[in-house]
C-alpha cells in the first residue's frame, strides 16, 4: 500500500487561504502601478526653452509627443479599466494569477520607456529610427497582449477564483481580445518594418480605443449586440 500524500497542517492552510482570499492588497499594488506608469508618461511633456516669439512653431515641432502620450495613456486608462473589470469578477486569488497579475505591471511599464523611443525618433526625422521605435513598441504590445493572454487563460482554467454570478466561458471568451492584440501589434511591427511608420502609429491609436470600447469584456458586448438585434 502506498503512503499516504501529507495533508497541510493548520498553519498551512490558514496561509493558503489568506493567500487566495487577499484581492485587495493586489488592487491596491495595481492601482498604485498603473498611477506612477501615468505620471512617468507626463514628465516627457517638457516645456521648450525657446527665445521669446518661436514657442508657437516648437510646440507644433512636438506633435510626436503628444501623440505619443495620448497613446500611451490610452494604453494605461485601458489597462486600468481591464484590470478593474477583471479583479471585480474574481473572489480569490492564487500564485499564478498573482504572477500573471505580475506580468501585466510589468509589461504596462515598459510603455513610458518605448515612447520616448518613438515620440523622439519621429521628431528627429530619422527614417531608420522611426522604423526601429514602432517595431520596438508593437514588441512592447506584444508582450502585454501576451500577458494578459496569459490572465485570462488561467482564470479560464480555476473558475474556482470568480464571483458565482460570473458565467463559466467569460474569460474563456476574453482571450480573443488578447489574442487580438498580439496579431494587431505584429502588423503594426511588420507595416513599421516595412517603411509605413504613420499606418504603425494609426494602429498603434486604434488599438486602445477598441479595447475601451470593448473594457467590460467581449462576453458582455456580444451579449449586448445580440439584445439589440
Amino acid at each position: 500500500m502506498g503512503a499516504e500524500r501529507a495533508r497541510p497542517g493548520p498553519a498551512a492552510a490558514q496561509e493558503e487561504a489568506a493567500l487566495r482570499s487577499d484581492t485587495a492588497r493586489a488592487v491596491g499594488f495595481s492601482d498604485a502601478v498603473f498611477a506612477i506608469i501615468i505620471t512617468v508618461l507626463v514628465l516627457e511633456l517638457n516645456p521648450p526653452e525657446v527665445p521669446p516669439g518661436g514657442m508657437g512653431h516648437i510646440l507644433l515641432e512636438q506633435w510626436p509627443t503628444y501623440l505619443a502620450y495620448v497613446t500611451s495613456y490610452l494604453w494605461v486608462a485601458v489597462g486600468w479599466l481591464n484590470h478593474k473589470g477583471t479583479y471585480h469578477r474574481i473572489r480569490r486569488t492564487d500564485r499564478g494569477l498573482q504572477w500573471w497579475n505580475l506580468g501585466v505591471l510589468f509589461s504596462t511599464a515598459l510603455l513610458p520607456f518605448a515612447t520616448v523611443v518613438v515620440s523622439r525618433s519621429v521628431q528627429a526625422g530619422d527614417r531608420a529610427d522611426e522604423m526601429l521605435a514602432v517595431v520596438l513598441y508593437a514588441a512592447v504590445g506584444v508582450v502585454l497582449s501576451a500577458a494578459w493572454l496569459g490572465l485570462y487563460h488561467h482564470l479560464s482554467r480555476h473558475e474556482d477564483l470568480l464571483q458565482e454570478r460570473v458565467p463559466a466561458r467569460f474569460f474563456a471568451v476574453e482571450r480573443g481580445r488578447a489574442v487580438l492584440g498580439i496579431g494587431a501589434y505584429a502588423v503594426a511591427a511588420l507595416v513599421g518594418w516595412l517603411g509605413a511608420v504613420p499606418v504603425a502609429l494609426v494602429i498603434f491609436l486604434l488599438l486602445p480605443l477598441f479595447y475601451a470600447l470593448s473594457s467590460n469584456g467581449f462576453y458582455d458586448l456580444r451579449r449586448r449586440l445580440r439584445r439589440r438585434r
